[in-house]
C-alpha cells in the first residue's frame, strides 16, 4: 500500500498482513493518495483521503483479479462514521479556522463550538492573559482542566490554566477539541484535550495577506457615560481602533523532501473608554461635607471601640486643624469634579475618557524534512509578543482603568518543537519529540518607580523604587467614596507582577502492529520551572477608610470623613524577603495501549497511564513554606531536616482507559467509553507559587481594628512593619496571628475525574452525519 501526499510529493509504503490490514502511523494532516497493489490483481487506487490529527482514517479496498498494470480507482475514501475510536470530538479543519467569522480572530473561542462547552462567568485579565485565552469549561468540569498540545508537545501555563500560545488562525492546519474518552495517550487533562496542528508548506509556494479594521464610527454612544464630548478633544467617543493584519508563505526548501511555512499576524488596538466616577467636592476638601447630608461624629470625643459617647462635628464640618495633611495631599492627586453630578453634586460627579493601547506581534516558523525513506523530522518556533498600556482614570491619582487595564502589561510567550519519526520496519514505528515553552509576564502601576506616599508624609509604605514604589490602593467606603491608587480591586492591576515559567519537555513513543492489534507505548518526561512575584495585594499597601469610624450611637458616618481625618480602617498588603524565590518539579507519566480489532464490526480501546507528579522543591533553603495543619506550624524547605520539598510524600496515579465501537450497519455506530484523569491543578494546587507565597518568604499582612469602630494607624503613623520571624535551625516556627497561610496536604493529591459516555453516530447522507452523547462525569477538584 502507497501512501502520496498530493501536496508534498512524499511518499509512504507498507505492507499488508496475511489478514489484508496495514496501518500507517504518523502522517501529517492533508489530503493523501492510497495506491494498493498485488500481483494478480488490478491496482486499486484512494485518488483523495484526508487525513486529520489525532484521528485514524479508515481506507479499505477490494481488489480485482487482473494485471497490476490495470487500475482500478475507487470512490468515496474515507468514511464520516468513526468506527476505530471511542472519543467524542469535534475537528476543525483549515478552511472553517480561516473562514467563519470569528470577532478577534481567537482560536480557543472554537471550544464553544464543541458541544458540551460554556464560557467560564469570569475571565483573567488581559495584563496576564494578553493572549486572549478564553476560559471555558468542558463538560461541567473546571476551565483549567483542559490541556493544549501544540504540535503533539505541551502548551498550558497551570499557574493560570490557560494556553501559552494561543496560535494565529493563519497557521493552524487543524485543531481537535476531544471531550471525552482520549486515548490513554493523553494525560493532564481532566476536562478536554486540544490538539493544534501547524501547517506545512507544500511542494508550491503558497501565501496568504490580510487585514481586518474597525473604529468608533461604527460604535454606539453609551448615554450615561458619553452624553457630553471630552473637553479637550471634543469627542464623545474616545478613539477606538482595532485593527488586525499580516501575512504567511509556505513552499518547498528541496522539492519532495524539505518544507517550510512561516506567518506572522499584529495587532494593533486603541480601545477607548469613559467612566461615570465619584471625587470629592471642593467643599469636601476643605472639610465641608454638609452637601452629604450625612452626620459626622467625632471618633476623639467618645471611648474608644465605641460610638456611644461621640460629639457630632457641626454642621457636618471638620475642623481645619483636624484635617489630615497627608490625606490633604493625597487629594491633591484626584481631580476636581467636572459633571454635575448627583445627590448635590457628591456622587457620579466625574467623567473620565481615554484609550488603552495594545500592541501584540505573533510569529510562527515551522520546517519539515525527509531524511530518507523511513526518517522524517520537524521544527517549529513560535513568539508571541504583547504590550498593554492602559490609563487610570485619576491621571496621578489612579483609580478605576478607563478600559480594562490601568497600568502597564508586557509579556512574552514562547514555544519551541522539535520531532523525528522512524519506520524501523512496515510494523514498526518510534517517534521522538522535544518541546519548550516560556510564558514571561511583567505588570507594572502606571506610576512605577515614583513615592507618592513618602511624599504625601506617609512612613512605612514607599520603602524601594520598585515593588513598594507607586501610590498605596485606597478604598473610601459609603456616600461620597471613591477608589484610588493602584490594585487588583481598584483597576485590575495585579502590580507589580513578576511571572517566569518555564518548561522542558520530552515525549517518546513506539507503535506495534501485530495482526489485529496495534500496541503502543509511550513516555512522557518534563521539568518545569516557575517564578511568580504577585501583589494580589499592593506591595505598597491597601488602606480602606469605613463609615463606621465618624459614625455615631445612631448611625451616621462617611468613609471620605475617615479618610480626610486620617484614620485607616483596615489595611494589607504582600510584602517578601526575596523576590527570587522560585519552583522547580520533575513529572514523568507512562502508558500502554492497545487497539484491537477482532471482528470487522468491533473495535476496542483499552490501556493504562501512570501520572507521576513529584513534589514541588524550592530553588534555595528558605524559599519556601508549607503550612503544617497539625500543629499550626510553618515548616521551611531546606532547614533542619525538611527537605527543599516541604517532606510532602508523592503518590503514583493510575489511569486506566477502555473504549469499544460496534459497527450495527453501514450507516450507524456505537461507541462507549470509560476513563480516570488527573490533572496538575490550578493558583497552585501542586506547582507553582504556594510555598514560594508563604512565611518565611512572603508576609501577606493584614491589619484590621479591634472594632468597627477603631483605627489600625493613622496616615501619619503609617503601619506596623510585616512580620518575619526568624527561622530557627529545627525550621520550624509558629504561624503568627494575622498573617495569611496557603496549605498544602501531607501527599501528594492531584484533581481527578472518572468519565463515562455513550455515543450514537449515524450517517444521514454522503457528506453529513450526526451523532448525540451521553456523558457522566465524577470528579474531585482541590
Amino acid at each position: 500500500v502507497t501512501v502520496t501526499n498530493l501536496e508534498r510529493k512524499t511518499v509512504d509504503t507498507v505492507a499488508t498482513d496475511e489478514a489484508g490490514r496495514y496501518l500507517k502511523e504518523r502522517l501529517l494532516p492533508g489530503t493523501y493518495e492510497i495506491k494498493a497493489e498485488l500481483a494478480g490483481f488490478k491496482s486499486a487506487v484512494v485518488p483523495s483521503v484526508t487525513v486529520s490529527v489525532d484521528t485514524q482514517t479508515p481506507v479499505n479496498f477490494a481488489m480485482e483479479l487482473g494485471q497490476v498494470s490495470e487500475e482500478v480507482t475507487v470512490t468515496g475514501g474515507a468514511p464520516l462514521l468513526k468506527s476505530d475510536r471511542a472519543d467524542v470530538s469535534t475537528r476543525f479543519e483549515t478552511r472553517q479556522l480561516t473562514e467563519l467569522p470569528v470577532l478577534d480572530r481567537n482560536a480557543t473561542k472554537f471550544l464553544l463550538l464543541t458541544p458540551g462547552t460554556q464560557q467560564l462567568g469570569w475571565q483573567h485579565a488581559a495584563s496576564e492573559n494578553p493572549q486572549g485565552s478564553v476560559q471555558i469549561q468542558v463538560n461541567g468540569q473546571s476551565f483549567s482542566g483542559t490541556g493544549y498540545q501544540l504540535d503533539g508537545t505541551e502548551n498550558r501555563d497551570p499557574i493560570l490554566g490557560i494556553i501559552v500560545i494561543n496560535p494565529t488562525l493563519e497557521s493552524l492546519a487543524e485543531m481537535k477539541v476531544t471531550s471525552q474518552n482520549y486515548d490513554a495517550e493523553f494525560g493532564q487533562a481532566t476536562a478536554g484535550v486540544v490538539s493544534l496542528q501547524t501547517k506545512s508548506g507544500t511542494n508550491a509556494f503558497r501565501g496568504s495577506a490580510f487585514e481586518f479594521y474597525r473604529d468608533e464610527r461604527f460604535q454606539a454612544r453609551n448615554p450615561f457615560t458619553q452624553f457630553q464630548p471630552d473637553a479637550i478633544t471634543g469627542k464623545f467617543i474616545p478613539d477606538t481602533t482595532k485593527q488586525q493584519f499580516g501575512a504567511s508563505i509556505g513552499g518547498p526548501l528541496l522539492a519532495n523532501r524539505f518544507f517550510f511555512f512561516t506567518d506572522y499576524q499584529g495587532t494593533r488596538d486603541t480601545d477607548g473608554g469613559t467612566q461615570r466616577l465619584t471625587v470629592p467636592t471642593e467643599a469636601a476638601r476643605r472639610g465641608d461635607l454638609s452637601a452629604y447630608q450625612t452626620a459626622i461624629f467625632d471618633p476623639d470625643s467618645g471611648p474608644a471601640g465605641t460610638a456611644a459617647g461621640r460629639s457630632q462635628f457641626a454642621n457636618a464640618q471638620i475642623p481645619a486643624a483636624r484635617l489630615s495633611p497627608q490625606a490633604l495631599a493625597l487629594l491633591r492627586l484626584i481631580p476636581l469634579p467636572n459633571a454635575t453630578g448627583l445627590d448635590n453634586g457628591t456622587r457620579d460627579n466625574y467623567i473620565a475618557s481615554g484609550s488603552e493601547t495594545f500592541e501584540g506581534n505573533a510569529f510562527n516558523l515551522r520546517i519539515d524534512g525527509r531524511l530518507s525513506d523511513s526518517l522524517n523530522t520537524f521544527g517549529r518556533y513560535s513568539l508571541g509578543d504583547y504590550l498593554r498600556d492602559g490609563p487610570t482614570s485619576f491621571g496621578a491619582g489612579g483609580g478605576a482603568a478607563i478600559a480594562g487595564l490601568g497600568g502597564v502589561s508586557d509579556v512574552r510567550n514562547q514555544s519551541f518543537a522539535y520531532g523525528v519519526d522512524y519506520a524501523l520496519t512496515n510494523s514498526l514505528l518510534a517517534d521522538f519529540r522535544f518541546g519548550y515553552f516560556r510564558y514571561r509576564v511583567n505588570v507594572l502601576p502606571f506610576d512605577f518607580g515614583t513615592s507618592p506616599a513618602a511624599d504625601a508624609g506617609i512612613p512605612g509604605l514607599n520603602l524601594d523604587n520598585t515593588f513598594t514604589s507607586g501610590l498605596p490602593a485606597g478604598f473610601v467606603d459609603g456616600r461620597g467614596g471613591f477608589n484610588f491608587g493602584s490594585g487588583l480591586g481598584v483597576n485590575r492591576c495585579n502590580c507589580p507582577l513578576d511571572q517566569d515559567e518555564q518548561q522542558f519537555q520530552l515525549v517518546g513513543n513506539v507503535t506495534k502492529v501485530a495482526g489485529s492489534h496495534s500496541f503502543k507505548v509511550g513516555v512522557d518526561v518534563r521539568r518545569a520551572y516557575n517564578l511568580r512575584v504577585p501583589s494580589d495585594q499592593h506591595r505598597s499597601g491597601e488602606l480602606s477608610f469605613a463609615n463606621d469610624r465618624t459614625a455615631g450611637p445612631d448611625g451616621g458616618g462617611l468613609g471620605l470623613a475617615t479618610f480626610l481625618l486620617g484614620d485607616v480602617t483596615r489595611f494589607s498588603r504582600y510584602a517578601s524577603t526575596s523576590t527570587d524565590a522560585r519552583e522547580r518539579q520533575w513529572r514523568h507519566f507512562y502508558y500502554a495501549q492497545d487497539t484491537w480489532r477482532p471482528a470487522p464490526k468491533w473495535t476496542f480501546n483499552y490501556g493504562v497511564r501512570l501520572d507521576v507528579i513529584n513534589p514541588q522543591t524550592v530553588n534555595e533553603p528558605g524559599n519556601g513554606g508549607w503550612l503544617d495543619l497539625d500543629t499550626g506550624e510553618i515548616l521551611v524547605g531546606g532547614v533542619g531536616g525538611i527537605g527543599l520539598n516541604g517532606n510532602v510524600r508523592n503518590r503514583l496515579n493510575w489511569a486506566p482507559r477502555l473504549g469499544a465501537t460496534y459497527l450495527i450497519n453501514e450507516r450507524t455506530v456505537l461507541r462507549a467509553g470509560y476513563g480516570r484523569s488527573y490533572d496538575i491543578g490550578v493558583f497552585g494546587s501542586l506547582f507553582g507559587h504556594s510555598v514560594t507565597q508563604n512565611l518565611p518568604v512572603l508576609s501577606v499582612q493584614s491589619l484590621n481594628a479591634p472594632s468597627n469602630f477603631d483605627e489600625v494607624f493613622s496616615l501619619n503613623q503609617g503601619p506596623s512593619a510585616p512580620v518575619f520571624p526568624a527561622v530557627p535551625a529545627s525550621g520550624r516556627f509558629a504561624l503568627p496571628d494575622g498573617v495569611f497561610s496557603r496549605a498544602l496536604p501531607e501527599q501528594q493529591r492531584p484533581p481527578t475525574v472518572d468519565a463515562f459516555n455513550v455515543t450514537l453516530q449515524r450517517q444521514l447522507t454522503s457528506t453529513i452525519s450526526a451523532e448525540v452523547a451521553y456523558v457522566a462525569n465524577r470528579g474531585q477538584r482541590v
